[in-house]
């Protein structure tokens, strides 16, 4: 433990924000791992009120199950249900409205695993910059002849780089396949939600 501290002091003040774009990153990764499992988005109970949807009676069942297993996919599901009335141009876009709010949440966090992704790297390389200019600084004042004075700016480049690179890389995948996740998702609740209006319309055909 000790030996990594050492190392993180060695990196100068740009350890500081790289820490935390670190930080911010594993808490956003874990985050999205939990939320983003597809049972816990797609629930095999709200699966099941579709699946068992054919008639008005079924209605209310359908409503108080998707009240109880909140979420976004029952979220847009009991949108579905509660303007089941409506005629099917304005149902589809009252399903479109609460899907694009849906979307938003199952893509929540995302953006800060990019600006980590992308920032990481470049605090990395703002460190190596000052690391490289101390150097400099040491040369000036005591000569190339000082391996000792110039070994602190030199490592404090590499480490800066090092970091920045670390945090930067497993972000950028983080932020690739949690992306990747939630468009699968949502293209799953695309399909249970044109098989939510499909049935609704035969309903409503039928009570005509």
């Amino acid at each position: 433990m000790k030996d990594i501290l050492d190392f993180l002091v060695r990196g100068g003040i740009m350890m500081a924000p790289l820490f935390l774009c670190s930080v911010a990153a594993l808490a956003v990764a874990i985050e999205r791992a939990v939320t983003l499992r597809r049972r816990k988005v797609i629930l095999p109970e709200v699966v099941a009120v579709l699946e068992n949807l054919r008639e008005r009676n079924d209605f209310g069942l359908a409503l108080s199950i998707c009240e109880k297993h909140r979420g976004p996919f029952a979220n847009i599901i009991r949108t579905g249900l509660e303007n089941h009335d409506l005629p099917g141009a304005e149902l589809k876009e009252a399903l479109l409205d609460e899907g694009r709010q849906e979307v938003h949440r199952l893509e929540r966090g995302l953006g800060t695993l990019e600006t980590v992704a992308g920032v990481a790297p470049l605090l990395g390389l703002l460190g190596t910059v000052l690391g490289i200019l101390k150097v400099f600084q040491v040369i000036s004042v005591m000569g190339v002849g000082q391996a000792a004075a110039l070994s602190g700016g030199i490592s404090e480049a590499l480490i800066t780089t090092i970091a920045g690179l670390s945090i930067g890389i497993p972000a950028l995948v983080a932020y690739n396949y949690f992306a990747g996740r939630a468009e699968s998702l949502v293209l799953e609740i695309e399909k249970h939600s044109n098989r939510l209006l499909i049935q609704l319309g035969r309903i409503a055909g039928a009570g005509e």
